[in-house]
């Protein structure tokens, strides 16, 4: 039986969390989307994916039509929520697919509550050494294939230089930042504006804490120690001309047991839009 269920999910300091359960019967895949700040763009995912597993869809605490809240922005009130959500779904344990920040929260919660993960897909993140390891080649990137376009590039800088914008310049801005992680560079204005529809705003606040958190606690003898003791199944799933150098991932794959990894080399940083097919074997071979 196939079917989508909208509904709220109470967290346990009471913040209201937007979710939807959709699909046949059965324990769910339950999505993490990236960020931070940001919320569910898995429509197209969750489509997909209707034969292989029910999915769970959720916006983080204070994104898109979750309840603004005022935090807190830190991975452990993240992992809390989370939990809140398996709680809510009735699951004793859950497969998570995380994208971008979205892995990071997901590799979190293995860590955090092993027991409750049964697998976990980690798409497209940036492994778990510090900032250094990735994040100087992205920006390098990012400049370099919007630029591609100098039109773009030069209307992107217009906007993030203005110390105000209105919604629409930030949508505008955001479209444009997001066109860079596709490598299909015909389509990715079109994908980009995908992305942005609908559109809920960022929540820069949060961004904000969680990037500043991963750059204090990231990329320690403690995190790889906790990695390679994490005894369950995980498949690291990446797009080849994603922005972010694909190096960076080797620090997580080198630390876990029990991993395998699938790379398409013509995709961005979002996979299953640019190499859908593969992308739904891949999910369907860890499940």
């Amino acid at each position: 039986m196939t079917r989508a269920v909208g509904d709220r999910v109470e967290t346990d300091d009471g913040v209201r969390l937007w979710a939807e359960r959709s699909g046949p019967d059965g324990t769910p895949l339950v999505l993490c989307h990236g960020g931070p700040g940001l919320w569910d763009m898995f429509g197209d995912l969750t489509g997909l994916l209707t034969d292989v597993a029910p999915v769970v869809r959720w916006d983080q605490r204070g994104c898109g039509r979750s309840q603004r809240c005022a935090g807190p922005w830190t991975s452990e009130r993240f992992v809390a929520d989370l939990d809140s959500v398996r709680r809510h779904f009735g699951l004793d344990r859950m497969a998570l697919l995380g994208h971008s920040w979205g892995a990071q929260l997901a590799l979190s919660y293995a860590l955090a509550r092993p027991e409750r993960v049964s697998a976990l897909v980690y798409v497209a993140g940036t492994g778990i050494g510090p900032d250094a390891d990735w994040h100087p080649a992205y920006r390098r990137n990012f400049l370099a294939r919007l630029g591609e376009d100098p039109e773009r590039l030069a209307r992107w800088r217009e906007l993030t230089d203005r110390p105000r914008r209105t919604e629409a310049e930030d949508r505008e801005r955001a479209v444009l930042q997001w066109s860079a992680e596709f490598a299909d560079r015909e389509r990715a204005l079109g994908l980009a504006e995908r992305m942005a529809d609908p559109w809920f705003g960022v929540n820069s606040a949060c961004n904000t804490g969680l990037n500043e958190e991963r750059r204090r606690t990231w990329g320690t003898s403690g995190l790889d120690a906790a990695c390679r003791r994490l005894d369950l199944p995980v498949v690291i799933v990446d797009g080849g001309r994603d922005i972010r150098p694909r190096t960076a991932v080797a620090s997580l794959e080198r630390a876990l047991p029990r991993v395998s990894r699938t790379t398409f080399p013509d995709a961005g940083h979002l996979p299953w839009v640019e190499e859908a097919q593969g992308f739904r074997r891949a999910v369907a071979a860890v499940l």
